[in-house]
């Protein structure tokens, strides 16, 4: 039960102001079956969406709290699965809710047959130094699209042939993105030549593309770190989930401003 159904209940009598503040009280923390402390009250506080990390769990454990979790919110994603958990998570059609599977990027989303289609006003630059890097942006590509955000994905714009990263910049210029999201992994030299191009904030993201001394996106991560120009920040290798979640409290922020902005103008 989230917080306007509780208070709903409050109003049409159904609950007194005692049993109401006692529901609240215990709402903070749910315990699915002693495996899994499920915090129930973190989309209200951070406006950030659920995402269940699948790496590491059983189907089962997956599938349960995947249950539970919607009975609060109205959709939740999946992170780092793996075929059975797919498959498990496909399973879900049965019951009504709607799937949707990115195997690129190992992300799925599971929503309820009511769920809000949401739509920010904020456009994100999405880009890539290769192909290889694809499965992290497609990560984040899912993550910020199914929040209402609209991506510009640019793959495959590494420095390698730098023409292909100056043109990269012009189309975000001309698509004036709010910020852009900049994945790469070798050298990672590629957020810090968008940021030197382009006046908005920059997210890097290393990714474990690259081998020998400094591979596995270490030299990527430190690179990026390093970073000459200012306004770049870096999230951890591979970090697809971090980035788009950074991005995504940016956007809310600026969508809730932009609200406010306009109804003092009305």
């Amino acid at each position: 039960m989230d917080l306007r159904r509780i208070l709903e209940r409050l109003r049409r009598g159904e609950i007194d102001i005692d049993e109401a503040e006692r529901i609240i009280r215990l709402w903070g923390i749910e315990e699915i079956e002693n495996i899994v402390k499920y915090d129930i009250g973190r989309h209200l506080r951070r406006d950030v969406p659920e995402i269940i990390y699948g790496e590491g769990k059983s189907e089962e454990v997956v599938l349960r709290t995947v249950r539970r979790v919607l009975e609060h919110v109205d959709r939740v994603l999946i992170s780092r699965v793996e075929e059975g958990h797919i498959a498990k998570l496909l399973s879900l059609k049965r019951d009504g809710y709607e799937v949707k599977v990115n195997k690129v990027a190992r992300i799925v989303v599971v929503r309820r047959k009511d769920a809000e289609r949401k739509h920010i006003p904020c456009k994100v630059g999405l880009v890539t130094g290769g192909t290889a890097d694809v499965k992290v942006a497609e990560e984040v590509r899912t993550i910020l699209e199914e929040y209402g955000c609209e991506v510009i994905t640019l793959y495959d714009v590494g420095i390698a042939g730098l023409h292909r990263a100056i043109e990269a910049v012009r189309r975000l210029k001309k698509e004036d993105v709010d910020l852009v999201i900049v994945i790469a992994g070798m050298e990672g030299a590629l957020p810090s030549i968008i940021a030197t191009l382009i006046d908005v904030p920059v997210i890097g993201v290393p990714t474990s593309v690259g081998y020998g001394a400094g591979g596995k996106g270490q030299a990527a991560l430190l690179s990026m770190l390093q970073s000459c120009p200012l306004g770049v920040a870096v999230v951890n290798i591979d970090g697809g989930v971090a980035a788009a979640i950074f991005a995504l409290l940016v956007c809310n922020r600026l969508a809730r401003r932009l609200s406010r902005v306009s109804k003092k103008k009305t």
